[in-house]
């Protein structure tokens, strides 16, 4: 899907940039975005996209990069659509499950169902569409982490303590 139109994008960014700084902090971008629910969108989520796409690192993001920002979101948006098969604005275990494995994750149901309790944020057993993407962000950062030490790719490592903590703690999560 295509970014939109650049007068469009411009428009949202500047009714948020409320201190005409030319970017746009994590409290500014929460107020750009939608979840579906009416509610604000979940801040952690916010602070993991505003860390992906702030190449300056500045905690902040500027126009372009909040262009390319957007599509993703879009992107992830048509994403969560497509397996929230029931079309109830939530996942649950099962459409989470197909998502998952669509996504090449091949996980226990006793760890998708951790997965849904981390990120239920109305404890109702459903994941809404920006707990989706932390999800699916927090689960992509863990697993590149330990790739980097499953060098013949067998899902099994062995690390020291030290090297696990490092492993962890460094990560841009």
């Amino acid at each position: 899907m295509a970014v939109p139109n650049q007068e469009f994008l411009w428009g949202i960014f500047q009714s948020v940039d409320r201190d005409r700084s030319g970017y746009i902090n994590t409290e500014e971008l929460q107020q750009a975005l939608s979840n579906g629910t009416w509610k604000p969108f979940n801040p952690e989520t916010v602070r993991l996209m505003i860390g992906m796409f702030d190449r300056q690192n500045r905690g902040q993001i500027g126009f372009e990069d909040f262009g390319a920002l957007w599509k993703y979101v879009t992107d992830w948006q048509n994403c969560f659509r497509s397996f929230d098969r029931d079309n109830s604005g939530n996942i649950d275990k099962q459409e989470l499950n197909i998502a998952l494995n669509t996504f090449g994750y091949k996980l226990s149901d006793g760890l998708v169902e951790t997965l849904v309790r981390k990120f239920d944020r109305n404890g109702d057993g459903t994941i809404l569409f920006d707990d989706f993407i932390q999800a699916c962000i927090t689960l992509h950062t863990l697993t590149a982490a330990f790739r980097q030490y499953d060098t013949d790719q067998d899902g099994f490592i062995t690390i020291h303590y030290d090297q696990f903590l490092n492993m962890v703690l460094s990560l841009k999560m």
